[in-house]
């Protein structure tokens, strides 16, 4: 039997912290990755928002689960993608949580999902 490695893409569609979407998410990347499943994560819609800079969780008294996502390269998830018209709709600047973000136009931000082999949309 062999092990067949699929790509996964993980699609954040809501704010931070808008309901429990955000986290769970993340927690999906971190566990496919830790499986060696390859894992790209894509934001867009009001998923932009987790994208942000300077966010103060604990003024809704919430867990700051954003910090976590620096933890990202150490599961190797490299590939991470940002819809530039989700911004510009939100009117959001670029000054990302993450580091080494693609922003993309619409066409590569979708033509770049489609090449997943699984996309599961949070």
């Amino acid at each position: 039997m062999s092990h067949v490695v699929k790509h996964y893409a993980i699609v954040n569609t809501r704010a931070s912290f808008d309901a429990l979407s955000a986290k769970e998410a993340l927690d999906a990347a971190l566990i496919l990755a830790s499986y060696e499943m390859q894992v790209s994560i894509y934001f867009m819609a009001d998923g932009v928002y987790q994208t942000q800079d300077n966010q103060n969780p604990e003024l809704i008294s919430m867990k700051d689960f954003i910090a976590t996502f620096k933890a990202l390269g150490f599961y190797d998830i490299e590939d991470i993608n940002v819809c530039k018209r989700s911004l510009e709709t939100r009117n959001l600047a670029q000054d990302f949580s993450l580091e080494d973000v693609n922003v993309l136009d619409k066409n590569h931000f979708t033509e770049k999902l489609n090449q997943a082999d699984i996309v599961l949309t949070f």
